[in-house]
């Protein structure tokens, strides 16, 4: 048996839920988990469900457009439908500061964080080791001032080469380009040494250290042109103290940036996470 996992949403209406689980049910179908959320202010409608039934590739496309047909264009739905065996490709970009890496490549390895990885890419040479280390093709693409484009495709033509779906800026020190996000809308997820929309900016634990803040945070999020203002997945806090120096906070807020962005990517791997109206609904 497998298992598909539909997101969707639309404007909230009565017997939503009735129609699709009857859907479901009609086309032998077996929800083994639903999850449902209403925004009030907006009068939108979302859900999630984890159905279980014989979908070999043939019948998975039949379903999405039988559901569609059926019932999403007259509840005028948005939906993602996943087959839960087929694992995200996920592109790692780093730089130099490695244990987000570190974290990511163990959890992958040991089937923690579901995806698969087909490459490292990096500005910086300093992490390739860690690449062979895990047997994972590492590409080192330089960006200088006189080079971004050049680089950036690069990037696109890597991307497109392994079929990649979704990337993780594991404390890649570069800003995007706003090519490469409007080809992975919402797919893109960084981590921010902040706790966000507090201290942002390339120095956060000094400006927190000299507001004498008795918490420090880390924020991951979806990319978007704006800088450190996309949809929000996931943050964490730990406590400071006047006794703590920077070199203190960097520290704690190196270990809370591991959490949170594998917590972020385990949602998102997992597809637990819808974007609207630059917020996420995050079904746990």
């Amino acid at each position: 048996m497998k298992k598909l996992i539909l997101l969707m949403h639309c404007p909230d209406k009565k017997g939503i839920i009735a129609a699709v689980t009857n859907f479901i049910h009609q086309h032998n179908g077996n929800i083994v988990y639903i999850d449902q959320y209403v925004d009030r202010i907006q009068s939108a409608f979302f859900m999630w469900i984890e159905v279980e039934g014989d979908f070999n590739q043939s019948d998975f496309e039949k379903f999405k457009a039988t559901f569609y047909d059926d019932i999403g264009r007259h509840f005028e739905m948005s939906c993602s439908f996943y087959l839960s065996n087929i694992l995200p490709k996920m592109a790692v970009f780093v730089s130099k500061y490695d244990h987000c890496l570190y974290d990511i490549l163990a959890q992958q390895r040991s089937g923690k964080l579901a995806c698969s990885i087909p490459f490292i890419v990096s500005n910086h040479r300093d992490l390739e080791p860690i690449a062979k280390q895990f047997s994972i093709p590492f590409y080192h693409i330089p960006v200088a001032k006189e080079s971004k484009k050049d680089a950036e495709s690069k990037h696109l033509a890597l991307l497109k080469k392994h079929n990649v779906n979704c990337i993780v800026l594991a404390r890649y020190m570069q800003i995007i380009p706003s090519n490469i996000i409007d080809v992975f809308p919402s797919k893109i997820i960084n981590i921010h040494h902040s706790f966000l929309p507090a201290f942002p900016g390339a120095k956060p634990y000094h400006s927190a250290f000299q507001r004498g803040v008795k918490i420090i945070g880390a924020t991951s999020h979806y990319v978007t042109e704006e800088l450190d203002a996309g949809p929000i997945i996931e943050q964490d806090t730990i406590r400071v103290s006047h006794e703590h120096e920077v070199k203190d906070f960097i520290l704690k807020g190196q270990d809370l940036e591991r959490i949170v962005l594998l917590r972020a990517l385990k949602l998102h791997c997992e597809r637990k996470i819808m974007t609207y109206n630059n917020k996420t609904i995050v079904f746990n």
